[in-house]
């Protein structure tokens, strides 16, 4: 556990732009960023108080604001950390290898580290699917409700592996002015996406009906029908010709189980010959350490930079957890390529193996394949 001390608050009040300086915060949407805020925490240390013991686990992520921070190894040996040269967040790896303590004022911003890996997944494959989207002349006019789609919350318990999917489980629903769509009392089996016009909700009780709200062009109603049993709480009627979207619960709970695809162990990896490796992370994590050999394809960019990958050529996808490798395989497989993920990453970058990193030497793909980029 941490610093039982340590004086933290929760829900606070941050300045977005701040974490826009963060990585890999920055390469978050905005919709995604807001989520995460939600349950963040800002610590104080003052000199002299320790941020956490080595051995420590509790599976947060801490962002170094302002102030300098001492690391001591397992051998007393120290170094020292500034807030004005670190974006990253302070050795990541658990258990914690360095005993943390402050020797200025300092300020610290943490988040649950699994939800920052699945919202920063989610996030950069839906700009996948918004790059591809905007490439198809026909889907100009979806974009920007489907963009709105996947940054509703309804979704993030979906494996981002499976974005893609969810528009293919909709069905569309031509409705008219005055047409009901959820009756109070009902239950419901069903959501619903707006993709054009409004419709008004509006709950009855003992003192009669009161209007709750309009909602409009990809804002979604009736979600409640896919978590729980319970009957309709309000009623929804269109007050324009529109489009709907329509989810089925059931199609909705399929999307909860990810597919599979193809991985290969470490061992796999070592022995692999004719193989590219790819880092799907940020060019910044790549540049702080990554596997011999291995190109940076970020995920964010992967719609882009597909093209450099040749279908004639076997690759190995990695990142820092598994997550945006799992999600990076499937999106190209799905484009006819040869690919699989690696399993157990995180090893990667387990304290023992990171002697074996490269930092200065970086690579670039021609023709399918990596060679060294300087």
């Amino acid at each position: 556990m941490s610093n039982p001390n340590l004086f933290a608050t929760n829900h606070p009040s941050i300045d977005l732009g701040q974490t826009r300086a963060l990585i890999p915060l920055k390469y978050m949407s905005e919709a995604h960023l807001d989520v995460l805020l939600t349950n963040a925490q800002v610590h104080y240390l003052y000199p002299g108080q320790r941020l956490w013991r080595r051995g420590t686990m509790d599976g947060r992520s801490y962002f170094l604001l302002f102030g300098d921070l001492q690391l001591e190894d397992a051998n007393a040996e120290s170094s020292l950390i500034k807030g004005r040269d670190i974006a990253t967040p302070i050795t990541p790896a658990e258990p914690r290898e360095y005993c943390v303590s402050a020797i200025s004022d300092c300020a610290l911003l943490s988040f649950d580290t699994e939800q920052v890996d699945k919202l920063l997944c989610w996030s950069q494959v839906s700009d996948y699917l918004h790059t591809v989207i905007a490439r198809d002349r026909d889907m100009d006019e979806d974009v920007e409700w489907m963009m709105q789609v996947l940054h509703s919350n309804l979704f993030f318990k979906v494996p981002p592996i499976n974005i893609k999917k969810i528009f293919k489980q909709m069905l569309v629903r031509l409705v008219e002015p005055g047409e009901c769509i959820i009756r109070q009392g009902e239950v419901g089996d069903q959501c619903y996406f707006i993709k054009e016009g409004s419709a008004e909700v509006v709950r009855t009780g003992a003192s009669g009906s009161k209007h709750l709200a309009t909602v409009h062009a990809g804002r979604c109603f009736g979600e409640d029908a896919l978590v729980n049993e319970a009957p309709r709480n309000a009623s929804v009627t269109m007050v324009s010709k529109g489009v709907l979207m329509c989810l089925p619960k059931q199609d909705f709970y399929r999307l909860l189980k990810a597919p599979e695809v193809p991985w290969v162990t470490l061992d796999e990896l070592s022995c692999a010959v004719d193989t590219v490796v790819v880092d799907v992370r940020s060019e910044e994590e790549y540049s702080a350490g990554h596997y011999p050999g291995a190109v940076n394809l970020p995920l964010n960019l992967l719609a882009i930079k597909s093209r450099l990958l040749k279908p004639a050529v076997n690759y190995i996808i990695y990142c820092s957890t598994g997550r945006r490798a799992e999600a990076a395989t499937y999106l190209l497989l799905e484009e006819g390529l040869s690919v699989k993920a690696l399993q157990a990453s995180q090893q990667l970058f387990a304290s023992e193996k990171r002697k074996n990193l490269e930092v200065d030497l970086n690579y670039v793909l021609r023709d399918g394949r990596a060679v060294s980029g300087h």
